[in-house]
């Protein structure tokens, strides 16, 4: 790889293999992240999309091909505890919340998880510890259920407090596993919303079927098919694609 490439990209996916069992999950998969940037990946159901999101946090090591981190840091070499120490958080796709717990202490309790940063601030600072759990419950809209238990909460509002509790590790980048399945209209159009705000100051990959939501992300688009990228762009243009069309929108 060329000194530029190494520098320039937030995360750096190049020529990515994995195989289960003989199945080519990726085949030869690449991709490139600036720093601050939002993607959006669609792609059908086998598209490789869940086993990126492993490459990316060291849960499943690729056969061959480059990752790398910030610049230079070579994900292969490192495991999941470390990945995340790094800054990668991930959101899956069904929320885990403390539901017997309240909105507030959720955040509290990731703010409280073994990230270094955190455990010294926890240590030191109780205003600034109580100033930040402010700061994300405003952000994912849930001020005014700080008290309410997370168990009470809809299936939307345990997917903001989720990602506030991704917010609280303080993150350089954001994995979001279909953060709008499941959810009304109304919950959809306000997460839009919520990324497209977090995004001022991270960087996200949001793995997504729901292309009205996609539009609303106003990002550029990557599709995936059998493991590999067959196109990038805005969201008008990839589904003009004919072969997007083809594998994935005329379904």
């Amino acid at each position: 790889m060329d000194g530029k490439a190494l520098t320039s990209s937030l995360l750096y996916l190049d020529g990515v293999k994995v195989s289960f069992d003989g199945y080519q999950a990726l085949r030869g998969l690449s991709l490139a992240l600036t720093p601050g940037e939002m993607r959006a990946i669609i792609g059908p159901n086998g598209a490789g999309k869940t086993t990126m999101m492993d490459v990316i946090t060291g849960k499943t090591r690729p056969d061959e091909g480059d990752v790398y981190f910030a610049g230079s840091i070579d994900l292969t070499a490192l495991d999941e505890a470390a990945i995340a120490e790094l800054g990668i958080g991930r959101k899956f796709q069904k929320p885990t919340v403390f539901e017997s717990h309240t909105v507030e202490d959720n955040v509290l309790l990731a703010l409280k998880a073994p990230r270094a940063a955190a455990a010294t601030l926890f240590g030191r600072d109780e205003a600034g510890i109580h100033r930040r759990i402010d700061a994300i419950l405003a952000t994912v809209g849930l001020s005014d259920l700080r008290a309410h238990l997370a168990g009470g909460l809809s299936h939307g509002q345990k997917q903001w407090l989720e990602i506030g509790m991704l917010l609280a590790q303080d993150p350089k980048l954001l994995l979001v596993d279909e953060p709008v399945a499941g959810m009304t209209d109304a919950e959809t159009a306000q997460t839009a919303q919520l990324l497209r705000s977090i995004a001022k100051d991270h960087s996200i990959v949001v793995v997504e079927h729901d292309m009205a939501f996609v539009r609303d992300l106003g990002v550029k688009v990557t599709v995936l098919h059998e493991g590999a990228v067959i196109a990038e762009g805005p969201i008008d243009q990839v589904s003009a694609d004919p072969k997007v069309i083809e594998v994935y929108l005329g379904r």
